[in-house]
């Protein structure tokens, strides 16, 4: 079990991670959190239907790691030429997102917030490690986070297909991407083994 999830009686997933792991997962989780930026403040109006309407921000974010997480939902397929299909397909994007993005945030925070509850509720056990075991539920927002995790990195090493993948084992060990690089695959790693527990 070290190093990849495995399914669990009755559903859900497990896996072994050492202390430096733990410390690398959760240490992510965080600066994905600061990232995504805080949820509603705390003295909002405790009013369901003013949230149910509350508007986001209908432009894309300036922080290209927010731009891959948070994409704009439309864009021609087939790259039609000409400033005024441009123009529509901007003013359709910011429409969708300033409907969509408060509840995209929200979503991709709290799967952030529980990938850290559940190492902070871990107990060690034998040599500096713990057995992680997740519900379907949190299996799932387990996925949402490592997946939101992989897309960030990604970004920050400039990963657009699966060429640029390849280009990155060929990194030397005194490249300063390299850590970045082994966590990226890494975590690659976890969430594939983790989909496969998932999987009927």
């Amino acid at each position: 079990m070290p190093g990849t999830f495995e399914p669990l009686p009755g559903g859900g997933a497990a896996v072994a991670l050492d202390d430096v792991e733990i410390s690398i997962i959760r240490s992510l989780a965080v600066q994905l959190l600061e990232l995504i930026g805080p949820g509603p403040a705390e003295d909002a109006p405790d009013d369901p239907l003013a949230e149910l309407f509350s508007e986001g921000p209908s432009e894309p974010p300036a922080d290209p790691v927010l731009r891959r997480l948070f994409p704009d939902a439309y864009g021609d397929p087939e790259g039609t030429p000409g400033p005024q299909r441009a123009e529509e397909e901007r003013a359709h994007s910011a429409e969708f997102r300033r409907y969509t993005e408060n509840d995209l945030r929200a979503g991709k925070r709290d799967n952030a917030l529980a990938v850290i509850r559940s190492l902070d509720a871990l107990a060690p056990e034998g040599e500096g490690g713990a057995v992680l075991k997740l519900s379907p539920e949190e299996a799932q927002r387990w996925l949402g986070a490592l997946n939101d995790l992989r897309l960030a990195i990604g970004s920050r090493l400039d990963i657009s297909d699966e060429d640029d993948t390849d280009l990155l084992y060929r990194l030397p060990d005194d490249d300063p991407r390299k850590p970045m690089v082994m966590a990226y695959l890494w975590l690659g790693g976890l969430q594939e083994t983790l989909i496969s527990t998932l999987l009927p």
